[in-house]
């Protein structure tokens, strides 16, 4: 099936070269590539064929007529984008390696304004942003873009832009409705999914004008319910494997984790034993309730000046995966932004506030499920007396561990109860995650900058030169309001918590030999609380020997500080402390804890000389004790990353193929990542093994710290846009992602999360009948490592396609009928969550000119 669909790609792209097109197709083409302006690159206009570094656009034109249902899904057709759906509501915008559910190294701005959520330092993906009416295009800086934007943007950064109310008046409506879960007999089957959007734009005159925008969406989730053994080999000693292992630990269960578990000494052997947990299905809501809706107001002094006051809105309830999975209920964001903007300058202030509502961690209300009708120890005596009595009546090893978990687990609450909806519903509102299950989190995150272009300032100068030079700063502050689990100010508990950062930047180009050759230069400062100063370069060249032939070479750098989340959590998880790495908060941990990795070895080895070898318990801890490490990494520093780029873009075949192609090499040190470790409760060297034995004897922690290795990866990619005629026209696009090496390898580095080759396809069909048009989008990509504190593997190849039909009918009426995985084959993006089918959707929209 691969080299089929590898086939059919390169079929699309050999079939253009032997094609004749008409003048006409031929000026339109080599109108629509050379004049296509772009802004985000440099931040400032400048033509998409001469950006000095790598950029993607995704045009609202072009998106409608392509299978998928809006603009925002839509990414997933342009080269170098990579896009994993944690869930239908909420899905993750990565390029260029190292893919998490939180992608705190990419961002995404709407009109240039940050729209994350404050304490992830990340977008629940499009929950802030615009809808499909109001949305004009989207750019992508695939590769870090730290020296212009410093907003930790070392892997990307997407830029949404929308439409001025100036320039794009009246009203629209579109109405989505959908079907999803077809044939899923096992839990929906099928669910209706709809979304609801409303634009309307008004220019009273040329001076004031407004714009509002509303969305609604609702759906049934895709469903978790991998149910694959994480401790497969936890009770191998013994011979118990599969479904006799009494350590199971299915990936979408929670609360039978390894801080779930106990190690038994049952009649002379030791058995790993966990809680019997609950699965994603029993315990989550999968109703999907979005809202959003923004106003604006826009006034023109005079010419070419601008300000813009604008406040949006959005109201989500959906599912969210980190380290763990989340439900999202009543989860609201609210940002307050204002805009001057003239040749000369721009000035730009936001906030945005954010409150979790009544969201809840899935694992911690499963464990607290099980704790809250029998606490741990009871649970596992029970457990032990009955295993015991059991295998005293005759029963057999694994039939003696089945009555053990049956008679332990008696009492238990059962979901669908009203008993375990009103236990639950009391957990959720328990912000202590040993007890209950709240994500209970209000932040704001305030920032404002400016821009000065010199070269408009001083035109004369500038232009005698024939340079042109920009600058800007800015200041971003984080507000946290302690809620004494997830977050606490160690200094002042009764103030707020900030964090605060400031940054300044300066950009120089000039052009060479007749304005073939443009050279760049950028540098800027960061300063961020509790680090020293961070400086970032980036350089650039663009050779242009014809206006549609372009060469580019860029190397820069990038920083990232770390997230509110890395550097100040405090959060109680199952016996486990979550501890931010700033040393205001892990102060002495990282000192006196000894690793996760090297005690859970220690334990294995203990159980194997006892089970196995027939030494006592206190022989085998003697034995084995060397194998405990201490923790050898230390408090938080800034991410690094290094950045080489090459690449081309042309228009060739008589002007109707464009080429847009590059390479990289990256360079990562200082990766921010987590490291599970544990301090004995007791300060005698000789009895630290023993007190690591036991969990009760130890306390835990999870601490967020760098990684030593120093990690390298490259790639690659290629987009092809071909039109035959007026009709016919093809895309494809071919991305090479790879690590190539790490040094000083600790495990402990972020996992690469990335398939090695990501390929699509596109043909579509314009004015088949008056003016009737289709597209077709086949994918692929290939199996890759995923490595994550919730679940670890390997995530399946997958290849879907997705199809539309589109026709517009008069007075602003137009029509789309389509379906993403149209063939309904289930796929993951992401190990931990959801299987993904079909989604079949006929979209309609009003527009109307005038108001």
């Amino acid at each position: 099936m691969n080299q089929k669909l590898y086939l059919f790609f390169v079929f699309i792209s050999l079939k253009t070269f032997s094609q004749v097109q008409n003048s006409k197709t031929q000026d339109s083409i080599k109108k629509e590539e050379l004049n296509e302006i772009v802004i985000t690159a440099s931040r400032r206009s400048e033509k998409l064929m001469h950006s000095p570094i790598s950029i993607e656009q995704l045009k609202s034109a072009e998106a409608k007529i392509m299978g998928s249902p809006s603009i925002y899904e839509a990414l997933e057709n342009v080269k170098g984008v990579q896009i994993i759906t944690p869930s239908l509501g909420f899905k993750v915008i990565n390029t260029r390696g190292f893919a998490n559910s939180t992608n705190v190294r990419f961002a995404q701005l709407v009109d240039g304004i940050d729209n994350q959520a404050p304490h992830l330092g990340a977008p629940i993906a499009n929950a802030l942003g615009a809808n499909d009416l109001d949305i004009d295009k989207i750019e992508i800086i695939p590769g870090t873009a730290a020296a212009l934007y410093g907003m930790n943007a070392i892997n990307g950064l997407a830029n949404i832009q929308t439409k001025n109310p100036f320039e794009y008046q009246g009203i629209a409506i579109q109405q989505l409705t959908g079907v999803n879960h077809i044939g899923n007999v096992d839990r929906f089957s099928p669910k209706v999914y709809s979304q609801f959007n409303l634009r309307i734009a008004k220019a009273f005159n040329e001076k004031l004008a407004l714009k509002i925008n509303a969305s609604t969406t609702g759906g049934t989730d895709w469903v978790a319910d991998d149910r694959t053994d994480l401790a497969p080999n936890a009770n191998a000693s013994t011979g118990l494997f599969g479904a006799d292992n009494p350590a199971y630990d299915e990936v979408n269960g929670y609360g039978n984790e390894s801080a779930n578990r106990k190690t038994l000494n049952l009649n002379g052997k030791n058995y790993v034993v966990a809680r019997t947990g609950y699965r994603e299905t029993d315990i989550s809501d999968y109703e999907i309730k979005n809202y959003k809706a923004d106003f604006g107001l826009y006034f023109r002094p005079k010419k070419d000046h601008e300000l813009s006051v604008t406040y949006k809105t959005a109201l989500i309830n959906t599912i969210y995966q980190r380290s763990n999975r989340f439900r999202l209920d009543n989860y609201t964001l609210n940002q307050f932004s204002a805009d001057y903007h003239t040749p000369i300058f721009q000035v730009k202030a936001y906030a945005t506030t954010e409150n979790t509502g009544d969201s809840y961690n899935m694992r911690s209300l499963a464990e607290n499920m099980d704790r809250a009708y029998k606490s741990d120890d009871k649970w596992f005596a029970d457990y032990s007396t009955a295993y015991k009595n059991a295998v005293a009546g005759g029963a057999s090893v694994a039939d003696a561990h089945r009555i053990a978990r049956t008679q332990s687990d008696a009492g238990r609450f059962l979901p669908g109860t009203e008993a375990y909806e009103e236990k639950k519903k009391e957990l959720i509102d328990i912000n202590n995650w040993d007890i209950g299950a709240a994500l209970m989190v209000k932040s704001t995150l305030v920032h404002g900058e400016g821009l000065i272009n010199w070269d408009k300032a001083f035109v004369s100068f500038f232009e005698k030169i024939d340079a042109k030079l920009l600058s800007g700063v800015d200041y971003r502050n984080y507000i946290i309001v302690p809620d004494g689990n997830y977050f606490i100010n160690p200094v002042h508990a009764d103030e707020n918590l900030t964090y605060q950062k400031t940054g300044a930047f300066t950009q120089v180009t000039k052009d060479f030999f007749s304005d073939k050759l443009r050279l760049g230069a950028t540098i800027r400062m960061d300063k961020a609380d509790y680090f020293d100063a961070k400086f970032t370069p980036q350089f650039t060249a663009v050779y242009s020997p014809k206006q549609s032939l372009n060469f580019r070479a860029s190397y820069q750098n990038g920083y990232r500080f770390p997230s509110i989340f890395e550097g100040f959590s405090n959060v109680n998880s199952g016996g486990v402390k979550r501890v931010g790495g700033l040393r205001i908060m892990s102060d002495g941990i990282f000192e006196n804890s000894y690793t996760k990795a090297s005690i859970d070895k220690f334990q294995a080895q203990v159980n194997t000389d006892v089970n196995t070898n027939g030494l006592t318990q206190a022989q085998a801890i003697e034995k084995n004790k060397n194998t405990i490490q201490k923790n050898p990494y230390t408090y938080l520093e800034p991410e690094f990353v290094k950045s080489f780029e090459v690449g081309f873009r042309g228009i060739t075949l008589n002007r109707n193929l464009f080429i847009d192609v590059d390479y990289y090499y990256n360079s990562y040190k200082n990766f921010i990542a987590q490291v599970e470790a544990s301090i004995p409760n007791t300060a005698d060297p000789n009895l630290i093994p023993t007190a690591l034995y036991s969990k009760n004897t130890q306390n835990r922690y999870r601490l967020w710290t760098n990684s030593k290795s120093k990690i390298y990866n490259y790639g690659g990619s290629l987009g092809l846009k071909y039109r035959f005629d007026n009709t016919f026209s093809a895309l494809t696009n071919l991305t090479y992602t790879k690590l190539d090496r790490t040094d000083d390898k600790d495990g402990l580095e972020d996992g690469f999360n990335t398939p090695e080759f990501n390929v699509n396809g596109t043909l579509i069909v314009q004015n088949i009948w008056k003016s009737l048009g289709a597209s077709v989008t086949a994918r692929y990509q290939n199996n890759f490592d995923y490595v994550s504190f919730l679940v670890s593997g390997t995530v399946p190849a997958y290849w879907s396609m997705d199809a539309q039909l589109n026709y517009a009918f008069k007075k602003g009426i137009s029509a789309k009928l389509g379906g993403t995985n149209i063939l309904n084959k289930p796929y993951t993006s992401i190990l931990g969550g959801p299987s993904i089918g079909g989604l079949y959707y006929l979209s309609l929209v009003w527009e109307s000119s005038k108001i």
